[in-house]
């Protein structure tokens, strides 16, 4: 069975995100948000940096010691992705919500910039993992620290 893609569409990587990341040219914007994401968790800097706006480009993208755990895309629209992204830092939970901007350069979707709110995740909220369980019955319980790592 192939790989299920980290960005939680349901679909093999190979057929999902990995085309993207390897240099296809993306049909929305929400293609590029979930490449992002899949990028993150797979170490892919420098697609990373190539797909950021030019004018809002960083000099370089580095790795973290982030362990993403979940994307949830909450609303896209042309050229604009709101999404929920979990991840464990420092043995917390965690849940970014993002609102990114997108734009076109030459064919490709880039990323612009975004307005984001981190927080940690209360034990009675929601799994940013998207499981749909709280957070104290999913990715917080002591034995699920490593089960979702990159889920």
């Amino acid at each position: 069975m192939a790989e299920c893609c980290p960005c939680g569409s349901g679909k093999p990587y190979a057929s999902c995100c990995e085309p993207i990341i390897l240099g296809a040219v993306a049909p929305d914007a929400e293609a590029v948000m979930r490449s992002r994401y899949c990028a993150y968790v797979l170490g892919h800097w420098r697609y990373l940096r190539e797909s950021w706006h030019p004018d809002t480009r960083p000099a370089s993208v580095s790795p973290t010691n982030t362990a993403w755990i979940g994307l949830t895309i909450v609303r896209a629209t042309t050229d604009s992705v709101e999404f929920i992204a979990g991840f464990r830092e420092d043995g917390k939970i965690m849940a970014l919500h993002e609102i990114s901007r997108f734009a076109r350069v030459d064919s490709h979707w880039r990323y612009r910039d975004g307005k984001c709110d981190i927080r940690e995740a209360g034990r009675n909220s929601a799994c940013p993992c998207g499981s749909g369980l709280k957070s104290k019955r999913c990715c917080a319980r002591p034995q699920a620290n490593n089960s979702r790592q990159g889920a």
